[in-house]
């Protein structure tokens, strides 16, 4: 880790060193000059200040062996042997990244009674799947679980690591990549791997405002979370080459100060996620009625309504219904965005939908960037008439509304 040192033998005017830190990190402590928590390490004082007085010591980075970390493993995400369909998404990604490095993929997969389920990845492309099936794994407890993945880490030391963005995963892998000293990167948008096994991963940071390109080149493994419908799925196959390992841990490497006195399942809703239709109002909506139209064009294409932060602000529509990096990510087969600008926040969660149709009575609006096909008006025109020829019959389905670019 990078410091400032000062020495003190040097100094002559501490008034004058004091005044120069633009962020108030100088200050005099117990008689001594001293560097506070608000360094920026802008390395201003051993540029501007006087000779000898300060230096910048960067501590000496120790490589890491790569060639001792093999494989890429994904953590599957499951309720009682269910698994989420994040997990599949990443099992692709591993997939086409292995390929490139020539590392085998690999599925950590613990809970109870899920021995049979296991040989379901197996579909999927996946080498080995390492089942850890114990009684103290049944619910989701964070201290044995994360012993778990500990211990499958030190045991097959694989470079990169990949765990879904679902509320267990954003729990798991922080903990886990904290034992082994490593980063950690959530809500990757995009991953890809060097010739080297160093994993290049790409998040959008400051609000969305830029783009984020991390790496970690001299920590193992390298951890990364990615939002559930960010990358594709692979298709099933019949063929079978990988292989299942069960694996043991000592008990007391499961032990938790949580008990678990009884578990409600929550009521299955249907969720924009997993909707193939996906009709989005955005900030033209001018009052809350107004979202009738939406509503009414959504049960038409029989599809869902979303919306962007400012309606959800305004109390208009659930929380759950927001698309962006606040709120869900979707991959619809169509996705109609009306009046909506297009910020990056909300791109980021909606720009790998397979037909997007946008639009906006402004025609440098954002959202035309990213949109398959564009309609430069105003809402309040544009929707009703479509209501209106889908009513009647003249586009009577979603091929067509696609077909005719509206």
């Amino acid at each position: 880790m990078s410091k400032i040192v000062i020495h003190q033998d040097k100094i002559v005017n501490k008034e004058e060193l004091l005044k120069l830190c633009p962020f108030g990190a100088i200050e005099e402590v117990d008689g001594k000059i001293d560097i506070n928590a608000a360094c920026k390490m802008c390395k201003i004082c051993t540029k501007k200040g006087p000779e000898g007085v300060f230096e910048y010591v960067e501590d000496k980075i120790v490589a890491i062996n790569k060639d001792e970390w093999n494989g890429i493993v994904v953590y599957v995400d499951h309720v009682d042997g269910e698994i989420h369909p994040v997990t599949f998404e990443l099992i692709g990604k591993a997939k086409e990244m292995a390929a490139k490095i020539n590392h085998p993929v690999y599925c950590v997969f613990m809970g109870y009674n899920i021995k049979e389920k296991a040989a379901q990845l197996l579909h999927y492309g996946v080498d080995e799947v390492f089942v850890y099936d114990d009684e103290e794994l049944e619910h989701f407890r964070i201290e044995p679980y994360t012993a778990v993945f500990e211990d499958f880490i030190n045991s097959k030391k694989p470079t990169i690591a990949l765990v879904g963005g679902t509320t267990v995963g954003r729990s798991i892998a922080p903990r886990v990549a904290a034992r082994f000293r490593t980063g950690l990167t959530a809500d990757c948008t995009i991953l890809d791997v060097q010739e080297n096994t160093d994993l290049d991963q790409i998040r959008p940071a400051f609000g969305g405002n830029i783009m984020a390109h991390i790496y970690t080149p001299n920590h193992r493994p390298q951890f990364a979370t990615v939002r559930y419908k960010i990358f594709s799925a692979p298709e099933r196959s019949e063929d079978v080459n990988g292989k299942i390992t069960l694996c043991d841990i000592p008990k007391a490497k499961l032990t938790s100060g949580i008990k678990v006195l009884e578990v409600k399942k929550k009521e299955k809703v249907e969720t924009i996620e997993d909707a193939e239709v996906i009709i989005v109002a955005g900030r033209a909506i001018k009052k809350q009625e107004d979202l009738d139209m939406i509503y009414k064009l959504a049960d038409l294409l029989d599809g869902q309504v979303a919306v962007t932060r400012p309606l959800i602000e305004a109390g208009w529509v659930d929380a759950r219904k927001q698309i962006g990096l606040s709120g869900r990510t979707v991959k619809p087969k169509l996705i109609i965005t009306c009046g909506v600008s297009g910020a990056i926040q909300f791109v980021a969660g909606m720009n790998n939908s397979d037909c997007i149709i946008a639009i906006n009575n402004d025609e440098s609006a954002s959202i035309f960037n990213v949109a398959h096909y564009g309609i430069i008006g105003d809402i309040y025109e544009v929707i009703p008439g479509l209501i209106k020829k889908l009513s009647s019959g003249e586009l009577d389905s979603l091929q067509q509304v696609v077909a005719t670019k509206l």
